[in-house]
Protein backbone atom coordinates (compact mmCIF):
# COMPACT_ATOMS: atom_id res chain seq x y z
CA UNK A 1 0.00 0.00 0.00
CA UNK A 2 1.64 3.49 -1.18
CA UNK A 3 0.68 6.17 1.70
CA UNK A 4 0.95 9.67 0.95
CA UNK A 5 -0.34 12.59 3.13
CA UNK A 6 -2.52 15.09 1.05
CA UNK A 7 -1.28 17.85 3.75
CA UNK A 8 1.64 18.92 4.99
CA UNK A 9 3.22 22.52 5.68
CA UNK A 10 6.96 23.36 5.19
CA UNK A 11 8.35 26.68 6.16
CA UNK A 12 11.37 28.89 6.54
CA UNK A 13 11.97 31.27 9.43
CA UNK A 14 10.52 34.87 9.51
CA UNK A 15 13.64 37.15 8.74
CA UNK A 16 14.25 40.22 7.02
CA UNK A 17 15.90 37.68 3.79
CA UNK A 18 12.34 36.14 3.56
CA UNK A 19 9.71 37.75 5.67
CA UNK A 20 6.38 37.00 6.15
CA UNK A 21 3.79 39.36 6.06
CA UNK A 22 2.30 41.83 8.28
CA UNK A 23 0.30 40.24 10.94
CA UNK A 24 0.97 37.02 11.06
CA UNK A 25 3.96 36.59 13.05
CA UNK A 26 1.74 34.32 15.15
CA UNK A 27 0.26 32.02 13.24
CA UNK A 28 2.52 29.00 12.69
CA UNK A 29 1.43 25.78 14.22
CA UNK A 30 5.36 25.66 15.52
CA UNK A 31 7.68 27.65 17.10
CA UNK A 32 9.96 26.74 15.00
CA UNK A 33 10.02 26.25 11.46
CA UNK A 34 9.63 22.47 9.71
CA UNK A 35 11.96 21.66 7.06
CA UNK A 36 11.99 19.22 4.33
CA UNK A 37 14.93 17.16 5.62
CA UNK A 38 12.83 16.90 8.70
CA UNK A 39 9.69 15.67 7.30
CA UNK A 40 11.59 13.10 5.34
CA UNK A 41 12.69 11.49 8.72
CA UNK A 42 9.47 11.33 10.06
CA UNK A 43 7.97 10.06 7.12
CA UNK A 44 10.45 7.50 7.05
CA UNK A 45 9.68 6.52 10.73
CA UNK A 46 5.93 6.32 10.21
CA UNK A 47 6.01 5.16 7.29
CA UNK A 48 4.71 7.41 4.60
CA UNK A 49 5.85 7.33 1.33
CA UNK A 50 4.70 10.94 -0.25
CA UNK A 51 3.30 14.08 0.81
CA UNK A 52 1.43 16.65 -0.59
CA UNK A 53 3.37 20.35 0.78
CA UNK A 54 0.73 22.87 1.32
CA UNK A 55 2.98 26.10 1.51
CA UNK A 56 1.19 27.45 4.92
CA UNK A 57 -0.52 30.69 5.04
CA UNK A 58 1.90 33.01 7.49
CA UNK A 59 4.37 33.04 4.42
CA UNK A 60 2.40 34.84 2.17
CA UNK A 61 1.85 33.37 -1.42
CA UNK A 62 4.94 31.69 -1.51
CA UNK A 63 5.86 28.41 -2.90
CA UNK A 64 9.89 28.55 -2.78
CA UNK A 65 10.70 26.46 -0.16
CA UNK A 66 8.15 23.59 -1.42
CA UNK A 67 9.07 23.54 -4.80
CA UNK A 68 12.73 22.99 -4.04
CA UNK A 69 11.90 20.20 -1.55
CA UNK A 70 9.88 18.08 -5.48
CA UNK A 71 12.79 19.24 -7.16
CA UNK A 72 15.12 17.28 -4.55
CA UNK A 73 12.85 14.76 -3.66
CA UNK A 74 10.54 14.44 -6.45
CA UNK A 75 9.79 10.52 -5.87
CA UNK A 76 8.58 11.59 -2.16
CA UNK A 77 7.24 15.14 -2.48
CA UNK A 78 4.61 17.10 -4.50
CA UNK A 79 3.24 20.56 -3.89
CA UNK A 80 -0.51 22.14 -4.16
CA UNK A 81 0.87 25.33 -4.22
CA UNK A 82 -0.35 29.03 -3.18
CA UNK A 83 -1.66 31.76 -6.00
CA UNK A 84 -2.63 35.38 -5.82
CA UNK A 85 -6.29 34.56 -6.31
CA UNK A 86 -7.80 38.17 -5.48
CA UNK A 87 -5.39 39.72 -8.22
CA UNK A 88 -7.48 38.58 -11.45
CA UNK A 89 -4.49 39.89 -13.52
CA UNK A 90 -1.89 36.87 -12.35
CA UNK A 91 -4.78 34.76 -13.73
CA UNK A 92 -2.58 33.65 -17.02
CA UNK A 93 -0.27 32.32 -15.10
CA UNK A 94 -2.83 29.09 -14.00
CA UNK A 95 -2.50 27.81 -17.55
CA UNK A 96 1.53 26.71 -17.08
CA UNK A 97 1.11 26.03 -13.72
CA UNK A 98 1.89 22.68 -14.22
CA UNK A 99 4.99 23.52 -15.89
CA UNK A 100 6.84 24.05 -12.82
CA UNK A 101 8.23 21.07 -11.77
CA UNK A 102 6.15 18.98 -8.71
CA UNK A 103 3.62 21.53 -8.68
CA UNK A 104 -0.13 19.48 -9.01
CA UNK A 105 -2.48 22.27 -8.17
CA UNK A 106 -3.72 25.14 -5.95
CA UNK A 107 -4.67 25.22 -2.48
CA UNK A 108 -6.86 28.42 -0.98
CA UNK A 109 -7.43 28.71 2.65
CA UNK A 110 -10.11 30.88 2.76
CA UNK A 111 -11.09 30.58 6.72
CA UNK A 112 -9.87 34.30 7.72
CA UNK A 113 -10.86 38.19 6.69
CA UNK A 114 -9.92 39.17 4.45
CA UNK A 115 -10.05 35.97 2.25
CA UNK A 116 -13.03 34.28 3.32
CA UNK A 117 -15.13 37.68 2.05
CA UNK A 118 -13.77 37.13 -1.36
CA UNK A 119 -15.77 34.01 -1.76
CA UNK A 120 -18.72 35.69 0.11
CA UNK A 121 -18.42 38.75 -2.04
CA UNK A 122 -17.92 37.04 -5.53
CA UNK A 123 -14.53 38.63 -6.02
CA UNK A 124 -12.89 35.47 -7.02
CA UNK A 125 -14.92 34.57 -8.90
CA UNK A 126 -13.04 34.55 -12.14
CA UNK A 127 -10.57 32.20 -10.30
CA UNK A 128 -13.17 28.99 -10.64
CA UNK A 129 -13.58 28.76 -14.64
CA UNK A 130 -9.65 30.07 -15.05
CA UNK A 131 -8.95 26.54 -12.90
CA UNK A 132 -11.17 24.79 -14.81
CA UNK A 133 -9.73 25.79 -18.04
CA UNK A 134 -6.55 25.10 -16.82
CA UNK A 135 -7.36 21.43 -15.78
CA UNK A 136 -6.12 22.14 -12.48
CA UNK A 137 -6.99 20.56 -8.82
CA UNK A 138 -7.98 22.74 -6.26
CA UNK A 139 -7.93 21.81 -1.96
CA UNK A 140 -10.18 24.74 -0.38
CA UNK A 141 -10.19 25.61 3.34
CA UNK A 142 -13.80 26.81 3.71
CA UNK A 143 -14.94 26.23 7.38
CA UNK A 144 -18.68 28.29 7.60
CA UNK A 145 -18.68 28.64 3.90
CA UNK A 146 -19.52 25.13 2.54
CA UNK A 147 -23.07 26.48 1.27
CA UNK A 148 -21.12 29.04 -1.23
CA UNK A 149 -18.65 25.90 -2.38
CA UNK A 150 -21.57 24.21 -3.65
CA UNK A 151 -22.68 26.55 -5.78
CA UNK A 152 -18.89 26.72 -7.59
CA UNK A 153 -19.20 22.48 -7.62
CA UNK A 154 -22.59 22.98 -9.41
CA UNK A 155 -21.23 25.94 -12.02
CA UNK A 156 -17.74 24.29 -12.83
CA UNK A 157 -18.51 20.27 -13.40
CA UNK A 158 -14.88 20.24 -15.01
CA UNK A 159 -13.17 21.66 -12.21
CA UNK A 160 -12.14 19.21 -9.59
CA UNK A 161 -12.05 20.46 -5.75
CA UNK A 162 -10.77 19.15 -2.80
CA UNK A 163 -12.49 20.43 0.37
CA UNK A 164 -9.54 20.39 3.54
CA UNK A 165 -10.42 19.14 6.33
CA UNK A 166 -13.68 18.23 6.14
CA UNK A 167 -14.09 22.28 6.34
CA UNK A 168 -14.12 21.59 10.15
CA UNK A 169 -13.54 24.57 12.30
CA UNK A 170 -9.87 25.75 13.70
CA UNK A 171 -10.10 25.20 17.58
CA UNK A 172 -13.62 22.63 17.81
CA UNK A 173 -13.48 19.33 18.92
CA UNK A 174 -15.78 16.62 19.37
CA UNK A 175 -19.98 17.17 18.21
CA UNK A 176 -19.07 21.06 17.78
CA UNK A 177 -16.38 20.29 15.23
CA UNK A 178 -18.85 18.29 13.06
CA UNK A 179 -21.41 20.43 13.66
CA UNK A 180 -21.57 21.54 9.99
CA UNK A 181 -20.69 17.68 8.33
CA UNK A 182 -24.06 17.81 6.73
CA UNK A 183 -23.08 20.33 4.14
CA UNK A 184 -20.26 18.70 3.50
CA UNK A 185 -21.86 15.37 2.93
CA UNK A 186 -24.42 16.94 0.32
CA UNK A 187 -21.35 17.92 -2.14
CA UNK A 188 -21.34 14.58 -2.76
CA UNK A 189 -23.71 14.75 -5.20
CA UNK A 190 -21.25 16.53 -7.25
CA UNK A 191 -18.67 13.70 -8.91
CA UNK A 192 -16.18 16.68 -9.44
CA UNK A 193 -15.93 17.23 -5.35
CA UNK A 194 -13.52 14.95 -3.01
CA UNK A 195 -12.69 15.34 0.49
CA UNK A 196 -9.79 15.56 2.91
CA UNK A 197 -10.26 13.42 6.08
CA UNK A 198 -7.57 15.17 7.39
CA UNK A 199 -6.30 16.48 10.61
CA UNK A 200 -8.71 14.48 12.20
CA UNK A 201 -7.11 14.00 15.75
CA UNK A 202 -7.30 17.46 15.93
CA UNK A 203 -10.60 17.97 16.23
CA UNK A 204 -11.72 15.31 19.34
CA UNK A 205 -10.89 15.08 22.54
CA UNK A 206 -10.01 11.57 23.06
CA UNK A 207 -7.27 10.16 22.49
CA UNK A 208 -6.25 6.58 19.98
CA UNK A 209 -8.12 4.58 18.68
CA UNK A 210 -10.52 8.05 18.79
CA UNK A 211 -13.77 6.49 18.92
CA UNK A 212 -15.98 9.41 18.38
CA UNK A 213 -13.94 10.10 15.27
CA UNK A 214 -14.95 6.95 13.60
CA UNK A 215 -18.74 7.44 13.48
CA UNK A 216 -17.86 10.55 11.43
CA UNK A 217 -15.35 8.95 9.13
CA UNK A 218 -18.01 6.54 8.04
CA UNK A 219 -20.53 9.25 7.48
CA UNK A 220 -18.01 10.52 5.00
CA UNK A 221 -17.33 6.84 3.61
CA UNK A 222 -20.49 6.61 3.02
CA UNK A 223 -20.89 9.49 0.68
CA UNK A 224 -18.12 10.01 -1.08
CA UNK A 225 -16.98 6.53 -1.36
CA UNK A 226 -12.90 5.75 -1.07
CA UNK A 227 -12.04 7.05 -4.26
CA UNK A 228 -13.07 10.82 -3.64
CA UNK A 229 -11.07 10.58 0.01
CA UNK A 230 -7.95 12.02 0.53
CA UNK A 231 -6.16 10.45 3.68
CA UNK A 232 -4.11 13.59 5.56
CA UNK A 233 -2.36 14.72 8.71
CA UNK A 234 -1.20 18.55 8.77
CA UNK A 235 1.72 16.77 10.19
CA UNK A 236 2.86 20.15 12.21
CA UNK A 237 -0.30 20.27 14.25
CA UNK A 238 -0.60 16.63 14.86
CA UNK A 239 -1.57 16.03 18.66
CA UNK A 240 -0.86 12.48 17.83
CA UNK A 241 2.43 10.40 16.79
CA UNK A 242 2.18 10.25 13.16
CA UNK A 243 1.66 6.53 12.96
CA UNK A 244 -1.00 6.72 14.97
CA UNK A 245 -2.30 9.01 12.54
CA UNK A 246 -2.17 6.13 10.07
CA UNK A 247 -4.05 3.04 11.90
CA UNK A 248 -6.63 4.99 12.78
CA UNK A 249 -7.41 4.50 9.19
CA UNK A 250 -5.63 1.34 8.40
CA UNK A 251 -6.38 -0.35 11.40
CA UNK A 252 -9.37 0.60 13.66
CA UNK A 253 -11.93 1.60 10.30
CA UNK A 254 -13.39 -2.29 10.50
CA UNK A 255 -15.71 -0.70 7.36
CA UNK A 256 -13.18 -0.34 5.32
CA UNK A 257 -11.75 -3.49 3.15
CA UNK A 258 -8.17 -3.57 2.15
CA UNK A 259 -8.86 -1.72 -1.34
CA UNK A 260 -10.84 1.16 0.64
CA UNK A 261 -7.62 1.78 2.13
CA UNK A 262 -5.51 1.55 -0.58
CA UNK A 263 -7.47 4.21 -2.35
CA UNK A 264 -7.79 6.53 0.90
CA UNK A 265 -4.54 6.04 1.96
CA UNK A 266 -2.73 6.95 -1.59
CA UNK A 267 -4.26 6.30 -4.03
CA UNK A 268 -6.99 8.78 -4.45
CA UNK A 269 -4.53 11.60 -3.82
CA UNK A 270 -2.63 10.12 -7.03
CA UNK A 271 -5.65 9.87 -8.87
CA UNK A 272 -7.31 13.07 -8.00
CA UNK A 273 -4.41 15.38 -8.01
CA UNK A 274 -2.58 13.50 -11.33
CA UNK A 275 0.35 12.51 -9.42
CA UNK A 276 1.62 9.14 -10.73
CA UNK A 277 2.64 6.66 -8.78
CA UNK A 278 4.47 4.39 -11.39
Amino acid sequence: MIIVDSQVHIWGANTPERPWPAGRENQAQRPVPLGAEQLLGAMDAAGVDRVVIVPPSWEGDRNDLALDAARRHPDRFAVMGRFPVETPSEGARLQTWRQQPGMLGVRLTLHRDPWKTWLESGAIDWFWPAAERAGLPVMVYVPGLVKRLDAVAGRHPGLRLVLDHLALPIGEKDDAAFAGLDEVLALARYPNVAVKPSALPCYTSETYPFRGLQRHIRRVYDAFGPRRMLWGTDYSRLPCPYKQAITLFTEELDFLSREDKEWIMGGAAADWLGWSTT
